[in-house]
């Protein structure tokens, strides 16, 4: 996923630049094009930010001084505002439905049993009214409970519960919140990604109006806690990558008028040094997946791509065989940064269960190696949690590779990308009059909240998602294969297990990349700085058309995100396709 092409052609009795040439020669009837090295060699590792175009400002009437704070505040700014309407969105009536909805009935009390006891408990199947009524003022069981998630997301959720009750409110709150922070970090990251704060804000807020990642922010599973822990990591590596090209730049030799140019003794021997943000990348990969184990394909293809990222650096600064200077000074540091800090990181969420009891009323299978697990041989090299918790997750790939019961919302991978089989959380059907059901609505009303993104969104981002293929392809754009890799990571997986019971919610893991590929899609329709006023002013109206439709789209399937009681024909008319019901 470099910038730069390279040759699959084994011909070998051609030259290396013969061979470049007749490859991409093959390739220009799809739109490949070389790009050729002008300039300062640093602005092509570290690209400088766009700015909007003096006649814009000229245009709204915005004196000099004033636009250039406003410039210099939108890199942050525009973020904010966006996220605050996302904020608004998520947190508005957060608590309805009082009810238990979904997989809420396993993971809200799991929470509520972690943060109190440090392992999840068996609860009696009619507790969940009583939690309601009682505004969670129900006793714990010290039961264990086998369960087949680790527990980061659990914890998360608990801590709301920590902090506002055992209520609807408690347990869906930090999902909420961490809904709302993601708004923010994709604005951000889409604002680095493309090195314009229009299009980073662009594909935040359309994030901010996808129906299933709303959904998800405001109901306590934890595939919305995965999805914050892998976009933070996705962050961490994009941030990581400007600052090692900006030590690769600032050590290239400079001309007499301050122009950097390649250096091959600088690109190969550099040592980048301390990466703190690899670091730091390594720990929320280690946080998602002790939330769910997908997080693991998720690990590494982002550790893949953070080295090609290296070895695009390296030979764009001269390297002339970058992929051997990455494997001497790059390579070992990247693993040590990320694989090991991940894997303790997984580990340590487990210390509420490794500190548990081993009598038996500790956590499930806590005590499986002082009473089952003593027969090998090789027991007495490893501690007795770190057998017990072996011997558990063995069992718990086993479940999970084998699940195949049917399921009413069950859907194939296949579907996901066009939205085909979304998931119903919740319904119910109020007379008029009762529940909110307006005293008009003739029959009855339909109160749901299903888990679907926004029609519109998802379908324009089938196209985005060939556009980037597209452009990764043939133009060798970083960008569009980061995007690419980062739905690639979480969407392909899922189709090596067709046969087992599988989600369409499972796809919000993806959903920020899916926006920042509508967002580059868009902005390839509003077309570059260097069109002409037309060409900009008609890309700009039919990106603006694509995207208030998506934003009415929003609007118009709102009750059935919120569970607002409507007129079950008004219900009808938004089932658009008949595997929505």
């Amino acid at each position: 996923m470099t910038s730069t092409a390279s040759s699959t052609d084994t011909r070998q009795e051609q030259s290396p630049l013969e061979q470049r040439q007749t490859w991409q020669h093959r390739l220009r009837r799809f739109g490949h094009r070389t790009s050729a090295v002008r300039g300062d060699v640093r602005d092509r590792l570290v690209p400088p930010y766009a700015e909007p175009s003096g006649r814009l400002w000229k245009t709204l009437g915005v004196p000099p001084l004033l636009a250039d704070r406003l410039v210099r505040w939108s890199g942050w700014g525009g973020p904010l505002l966006v996220t605050l309407v996302a904020g608004v969105l998520r947190f508005w009536n957060l608590g309805h439905p009082k009810a238990v909805i979904f997989d809420e009935t396993y993971y809200a009390k799991d929470a509520w049993a972690l943060v109190h006891r440090g392992f999840e408990v068996n609860w009696d199947k009619e507790v969940n009214r009583l939690i309601l009524d009682s505004g969670g003022n129900v006793p714990i069981p010290t039961d264990a409970a086998y369960v087949v998630h680790p527990p980061v997301g659990k914890y998360v959720i608990g801590l709301g519960e920590l902090i506002f009750g055992f209520d609807p409110f408690g347990w869906r709150f930090m999902t909420a919140l961490l809904g709302t922070l993601s708004v923010l970090m994709l604005c951000r990251i889409g604002r680095r990604l493309f090195r314009s704060t229009f299009l980073g804000c662009l594909a935040g807020a359309l994030m901010a109006v996808d129906g299933l990642h709303f959904v998800m922010s405001r109901t306590a599973l934890l595939d919305g806690v995965l999805m914050f822990f892998v976009l933070a990591a996705f962050g961490c590596l994009l941030i990581d990558r400007d600052k090692a090209r900006a030590k690769l730049a600032a050590a290239l030799p400079v001309d007499a008028d301050g122009r950097a140019h390649p250096d091959v003794d600088v690109a190969e021997n550099t040592r980048i040094g301390f990466r703190p943000w690899r670091l730091a990348a390594g720990l929320m990969l280690g946080l998602a997946i002790g939330t769910k184990w997908n997080g693991l394909y998720i690990m590494a293809a982002f550790c893949v791509m953070s080295v090609l990222w290296d070895v695009g650096a390296r030979r764009v600064a001269g390297a002339a065989r970058p992929r051997l200077a990455v494997l001497k000074r790059d390579l070992g540091w990247a693993f040590l940064s990320t694989v090991p800090v991940a894997v303790f990181t997984y580990f340590a969420s487990w210390i509420g269960w490794i500190l548990s009891a081993t009598d038996g009323s500790g956590g499930y299978y806590r005590d499986w190696a002082t009473r089952d697990g003593r027969t090998s041989d090789w027991a007495w090299l490893f501690p007795d949690w770190w057998r017990s918790l072996w011997h558990y997750e063995n069992q718990v790939y086993e479940f999970h590779v084998g699940l195949s019961s049917p399921h009413t919302y069950e859907s194939n991978p296949w579907s996901w990308i066009v939205a085909g089989r979304p998931v119903s959380y919740f319904y119910e059907s109020p007379a008029p009059g009762v529940d909110g059901c307006p005293v008009d609505a003739g029959e009855k009303c339909a109160q749901e909240v299903l888990a679907i993104g926004t029609p519109m969104l998802w379908w324009v981002g089938c196209l985005a998602l060939l556009y980037v293929l597209w452009r990764w392809a043939f133009r060798r754009d970083w960008r569009a294969g980061a995007i690419a890799c980062g739905i690639a990571a979480g969407y392909v997986p899922w189709f090596f297990y067709q046969e087992r019971t599988i989600f369409y919610f499972y796809a919000i893991v993806f959903v920020p990349f899916l926006c920042l590929a509508v967002a580059m899609l868009l902005g390839a329709v509003v077309g570059p700085p260097r069109s002409s006023d037309t060409r900009r002013v008609a890309g700009a109206t039919a990106a603006g058309v694509l995207t208030l439709l998506i934003v009415w789209n929003f609007i118009y399937f709102w009750p059935i995100y919120t569970g607002t009681p409507i007129p079950i024909d008004d219900w009808r008319s938004r089932m658009w396709l008949d595997t929505w019901v």
